[in-house]
């Protein structure tokens, strides 16, 4: 999303970067990334799994590769998808893993790498030309926190999250950023139960159909005969609603779902980047207070650690601004040509649907005839 055409920066063309499959190993995802050498003469082809994207992630808000970079709304990376997991541990993921294969996810994959390799900034993170084109797995780099240190950066966050804001404009924009992610949470989640029921409507007007081919029968009197044929052609209109109920279901996933999907993890990374602003400014705080309270031998130092936080804290609050005016000027687009592709796809359906039940309902009257 906060994107501007800068593949100079890369080995790559950033709009042609593919993820084409997923590989299943067991318990585990591989997941296959082509992209097109900037040069046009070939193409580099990498394996990575999710370990890997995440070891990414950290890397592209490494404040010592640009300045300013924690300002910055970072393009969403989707959850790890766990095969073989109970329904219930796969709500997180959502519709990203409902499809009938991993393509949904290969594709919201691709669109991650697609805009981190766009955007100005993190274009410039050499771990992102690694991820690209080397052959090795750069994944195995990433540094695992032991569980007290999550549970002291929780504790930590929790503290911060609520700090109030010295900047007007921020503090309005962290109060509707938390409406906000609130009510896309709530509608992406009603969405998906509106695409589970309609999929396990398919699957019950499946076994209808089923049971109304059981009922046939193969006397010769005039009545068992004519009772079959019903079942017949019954059973054909069910799976006709059956087809319908998939088609449908198809349609809400790959569309209004997906943009659903997007919308709510953008406004997850715009808290993030808001957050990340906030733990500065405390900092920066802290800092100033330390240099008031500083003994004349220790001033020096406390001063220059004072301005080297200011000067973070600016650099991250005008990137900041830059990046939240893209987001409204560009999220919006986003959801309305989610729904515009989902009202022209249910459209085509419809179509087809009626087509199908108006010459069930005609061979319904010949055979009343």
């Amino acid at each position: 999303m906060m994107e501007e055409d800068r593949d100079g920066l890369l080995g790559v063309t950033a709009h042609t970067i593919r993820v084409t499959e997923a590989v299943r190993d067991g318990d585990s995802l591989t997941f296959i990334v082509i992209s097109q050498k900037l040069s046009g003469s070939g193409e580099y082809h990498v394996a990575r799994t999710h370990e890997d994207f995440q070891w990414l992630q950290e890397c592209l808000f490494n404040p010592e590769e640009v300045p300013g970079i924690l300002g910055v709304i970072s393009p969403p990376l989707p959850a790890k998808p766990h095969l073989n997991a109970p329904t219930k541990d796969l709500k997180p993921l959502g519709f990203l893993v409902m499809g009938k294969d991993l393509g949904t996810y290969c594709k919201v994959l691709e669109i991650y790498l697609q805009q981190v390799a766009a955007n100005t900034r993190l274009s410039k993170n050499k771990c992102l030309e690694n991820f690209l084109t080397s052959p090795e797995a750069p994944g195995h780099q990433r540094v695992r926190k032991s569980i007290f240190n999550r549970l002291s950066q929780a504790m930590e966050g929790l503290r911060k999250e609520g700090h109030k804001d010295v900047d007007s404009f921020f503090q309005t924009e962290r109060d509707n950023n938390f409406t906000l992610t609130g009510f896309s949470k709530t509608a992406t989640e009603r969405f998906v139960d509106v695409v589970l029921t309609e999929q396990k409507l398919a699957v019950a007007c499946g076994h209808l159909s089923t049971c109304l081919h059981l009922c046939v029968e193969q006397r010769d009197d005039h009545a068992a005969q004519a009772f079959s044929k019903i079942c017949v052609k019954l059973s054909g209109v069910v799976d006709s609603m059956q087809k319908n109920f998939e088609n449908v279901s198809e349609n809400n996933l790959s569309t209004l779902g997906l943009g659903l999907d997007l919308e709510t993890r953008y406004h997850e990374a715009e808290k993030e980047m808001l957050f990340r602003r906030t733990c500065k400014l405390v900092e920066l705080e802290t800092a100033s207070r330390n240099a008031e309270r500083a003994k004349p031998i220790k001033k020096a130092a406390m001063d220059d650690l004072k301005m080297k936080s200011e000067k973070e804290f600016d650099q991250i609050s005008g990137v900041a601004k830059q990046e939240i005016a893209r987001f409204h000027s560009v999220h919006v687009m986003l959801l309305r040509q989610a729904l515009i592709l989902w009202c022209e796809k249910q459209l085509v359906t419809a179509r087809e649907t009626f087509t199908c039940y108006s010459q069930h309902l005609q061979a319904f009257r010949d055979l009343g005839e």
